[in-house]
């Protein structure tokens, strides 16, 4: 079975959705690290039983510490693909060089990389909005695309109702780009 290493920093909503759609059956989620030691998704994984590391980027001097610190964690659980979902950090060249990964991003890029990317979508005056799932590169939001999916804004809808629809195509997604690239 192909083994995937997820990083996560927040609420851990993607990972539980990768948990209930893949875990086990498409692939093993072999471990989920988390730079954040709040983070909500820890009990996400360990009530999946799936093993959590938590490495702090405050613990280290600079963002190449701690990516290299981060990319023998990663290599510790050999996996055949990292995927990045929610891992709110910049990753340098340190990382990008080394580890082949995946990032969910909340809008059709190459528009509003970075982040605050919802907010930046939902205040545009983009009609189309959606969500991107990409190869990592060195380049922030920018490497090749692997699944999109759009949705015609509605001008009424508020941020929540908006944001909402963003989590949906998210979890529909992410899952699909996963197995996707381990079949291939």
């Amino acid at each position: 079975m192909k083994k995937i290493v997820a990083l996560f920093s927040g609420e851990g909503t993607n990972l539980a959705n990768l948990i209930e759609k893949i875990h086990l059956k498409h692939g093993a989620i072999v471990c989920a690290i988390t730079n954040n030691p709040e983070a909500g998704g820890i009990a996400k994984a360990r009530t999946a039983h799936i093993p959590v590391e938590i490495l702090d980027h405050r613990d280290y001097e600079s963002r190449e510490a701690y990516d290299a610190a981060l990319v023998d964690l990663i290599n510790d659980y050999n996996p055949d693909l990292v995927v990045l979902c929610g891992f709110m950090r910049i990753l340098t060249s340190v990382f990008t060089s080394q580890v082949r990964a995946i990032n969910l991003h909340p809008s059709l890029l190459p528009a509003f990389k970075g982040a605050r990317a919802i907010e930046r979508s939902f205040e545009s005056d983009e009609s189309v909005c959606g969500v991107s799932v990409h190869w990592v590169s060195e380049e922030l939001d920018a490497g090749e695309i692997i699944l999109q999916k759009s949705f015609t804004k509605n001008p009424k809808d508020t941020l929540e109702e908006f944001s909402a629809k963003i989590r949906e195509i998210e979890h529909e997604i992410l899952p699909l780009s996963v197995i996707k690239i381990l079949k291939d």
